[in-house]
């Protein structure tokens, strides 16, 4: 690999990801001190200090949700009380209640789990959602006064209302009651209504503060069915749903949701809802064993669980496709029926409607990859944001291929299309470095309607007006973004040897799970892997067979990199990210690499993996200053020593930007090796081992 010219590594890495890699530094002595402390492996210890965990209450708290004791969502919603209290007068009068939701799947299984719990509680209750296409996000005037003439007297939002002030007061007008159940943010003025639900209105360190709007739904119909006396039968329906929006919404997996997410992904296998039956047969979800990780890791117990990753990749993904481009009541339908006939039926409906959507997907992602590459890709680097609109896409999909631009490129993607000639609507989603509700801000007297958060948002702007918009976002762009920042961050955990992925390392995972948003599935990566052989299967993805020697053995392992077509042939030597998964087939597991990141092995790479087993030694001489250097192994790593005149030695593992600087191990500090002292002098000594190894007769294996 080394031996090819710079011209031919130049094409071969513009086939490859165009990702920074930042990996966790690694704190071993903390690692080691908390796994005594708790029973778990280091490793593990490692994957919480990542997250944030660092004593032995914060472990225990996360590992084992249920002994937190929750305050009273009473306590915490200062309007649940009087939510409660207008449900109760409207069942016990028999007064009409009407909710109304939202077309994803937050806003449709928040609407489905409030529409059955208020039936089985003796409501008179029915919905509507607005259109997506015709009307866009949240209540409106026309739903409250169609609600008006039907004889609705408690209009109930649903992830949505927090910014509908005009539709909720025309409601006050009309003398309909109004209770606002949302998880968005809060705007300067609050809507008139009755009383208001939302996690972004109570304290910062609440556990309820990161609910999504099903969250708000299940807090609020748990606490009518526990006041009514009637909650058997009720709750655990209705946690299944939660657990359903929840991941699908992409909360986070923090507070109660990771304790009722936990809860939930256990019971869904064995749910007693015929549409939840229906959609884990349609998505062929096959339920795990739930093993038990940390303490007694690689044990396992008699109950079987769904992952995140079945309802994020499964079965959420079906919910969604129908609020994008179908009809939500398909939705609702599937998650209140009793009948497992009309189930399976809104289930298949589900499952072709998701098909469309991908082939939809697949064709709207080609088009705009082409316009890109012929319009922008020049001045991309200049640019920092992409503007990328063209008629005739379906604004339901337009956010997804705005999130595959964003993996593609790196940049901040704004994607539109025309609704007619004179005006565009559009998605937009962001970079870590970037604010996208910030940037549709600095363009406010540009455009039509807009809304969103830090990541991603929506907006509407007259056509005459798009190129304006788009030197208005390349300024905004050019004073928040620099270069380093125009690469897809992956967030790696961290380093991993091919000899030490097995069973037992994959249920000490299971102690993090569940992983989602603000818990991510740990990253690992491995340095200096041989690609054995590759093929593109299915759609685009790659699937390769990886080797690692270690020691003189060799190991290997298979792996799957979805969507990676345009990276194929992947080169013969490789540095790869990844995260472990499970394949189960014909009754046998075996454990496999889902591949999320990949990069040419490094010339340090090669020294530091390719290195004899023996320590590999040398001096040379820096600023006119004598030091000695060498690499060894440490725990079954390598890393670089480099000592000073003085007796001063600086430590660092590959891949970390965090080393060692000190007389002894004890007593070092931690010092940043991406800085340019420290920096020159490790490229320095690594400079003088490659020299030592190609003259000693060690080869890479190529």
């Amino acid at each position: 690999m080394l031996d090819r010219p710079l011209t031919e590594r130049s094409q071969i890495r513009r086939r490859l990801p165009n990702q920074r890699w930042q990996i966790y530094p690694q704190k071993v002595d903390l690692a080691e001190k908390l796994a005594s402390l708790t029973n778990l492996s280091p490793i593990i210890s490692q994957l919480l200090i990542n997250r944030g965990i660092e004593t032995p209450a914060q472990a225990q708290a996360f590992l084992e949700p249920e002994s937190i004791v929750l305050p009273s969502p009473l306590e915490e919603f200062p309007d649940l009380a009087m939510s409660v209290e207008l449900l109760q007068e409207a069942i016990a009068s028999q007064s009409k209640i009407a909710i109304c939701g939202d077309y994803d799947a937050d806003g449709m299984t928040s609407t489905a789990l409030l529409l059955r719990s208020l039936r089985a509680l003796g409501a008179q209750v029915d919905y509507a959602i607005p259109s997506r296409m015709h009307e866009g996000y949240g209540i409106n005037k026309r739903i409250v006064e169609e609600f008006h003439s039907e004889g609705v007297r408690l209009i109930l939002t649903v992830d949505n209302g927090i910014s509908a002030y005009e539709p909720i007061a025309r409601a006050r007008e009309l003398g309909v009651k109004v209770i606002v159940t949302d998880h968005h943010d809060i705007p300067q003025q609050l809507p008139p209504a009755d009383a208001i639900l939302n996690p972004k209105l109570i304290a910062e360190s609440s556990p309820y503060r990161g609910v999504a709007g099903v969250g708000v739904a299940y807090i609020l119909a748990v606490c009518l069915a526990q006041q009514l006396g009637e909650t058997r039968g009720l709750i655990q329906p209705m946690l299944e749903l939660f657990t359903l929006g929840t991941i699908a919404d992409l909360a986070p997996l923090t507070g109660v949701n990771r304790r009722w997410v936990k809860r939930g992904l256990k019971h869904l296998p064995k749910s007693k809802l015929p549409g939840v039956q229906a959609l884990i047969q349609i998505g062929g979800v096959q339920a795990k064993e739930a093993g038990q990780g940390g303490r007694g890791a690689g044990e396992k117990n008699s109950s079987k669980s769904l992952k995140p990753e079945d309802i994020g990749f499964r079965l959420g993904p079906r919910i969604n496709a129908v609020g994008r481009i179908g009809d939500p009541q398909t939705v609702i339908d599937l998650l209140t029926t009793d009948d497992i006939g009309i189930a399976l039926t809104r289930a298949m409906q589900c499952e072709q409607t998701n098909t469309s959507r991908q082939q939809m997907c697949e064709e709207i992602e080609q088009e705009a990859i082409a316009y890109v590459e012929s319009e922008f890709i020049a001045s991309l680097p200049q640019d920092r944001v992409l503007v990328v609109v063209q008629p005739e896409w379906h604004h339901g999909v337009i956010g997804i291929v705005a999130s595959r631009l964003v993996e593609r490129y790196g940049v901040p993607v704004f994607i539109g299309t025309y609704e007619d000639a004179g005006h565009i609507r559009g998605s937009a989603r962001g970079i870590p470095e970037f604010h996208v509700f910030e940037a549709l801000e600095y363009c406010r007297d540009l455009l039509g309607k807009f809304g969103g958060h830090k990541a991603a948002g929506g907006f509407s702007l007259p056509a005459e007006n798009l190129e304006l918009v788009r030197s208005r976002l390349i300024d905004f762009a050019n004073q928040c973004l620099e270069p380093q920042h125009l690469k897809p961050l992956l967030k790696i955990d961290a380093q991993a040897n091919f000899d030490q992925i097995n069973h037992q390392l994959f249920q000490q995972l299971n102690a993090l799970h569940p992983c989602g948003i603000d818990n991510p599935d740990p990253i690992f990566w491995t340095a200096n892997v041989q690609v054995m052989e590759q093929q593109i299967v299915g759609k685009g993805h790659i699937k390769v067979k990886l080797a690692q020697t270690i020691n003189n053995q060799q190991y290997t392992i298979k792996a799957i990199a979805w969507r990676w077509r345009d990276y194929y042939p992947l080169p013969q030597r490789v540095d790869v990210a990844y995260k472990l998964r499970e394949n189960t087939f014909n009754g046998n597991s075996t454990i496999e690499l889902e591949l999320v990141g990949v990069r040419l092995t490094t010339v340090s790479s090669q020294i530091f993996y390719n290195s004899p087993t023996h320590p590999l030694k040398t001096s040379f001489h820096y600023q006119e200053r004598q030091y000695t250097c060498g690499i060894y192994q440490n725990n079954y790593l390598p890393e670089l020593r480099i000592k000073n005149p003085e007796g001063k030695i600086l430590v660092m593992h590959p891949g970390n930007i965090i080393g060692l600087l000190g007389t002894s191990r004890e007593e070092a500090i931690e010092v940043d090796i991406s800085q340019p002292q420290y920096d020159s002098i490790i490229q320095a000594a690594l400079q003088a081992l490659s020299y030592i190894k190609q003259n000693s007769g060690v080869r890479s294996q190529n």
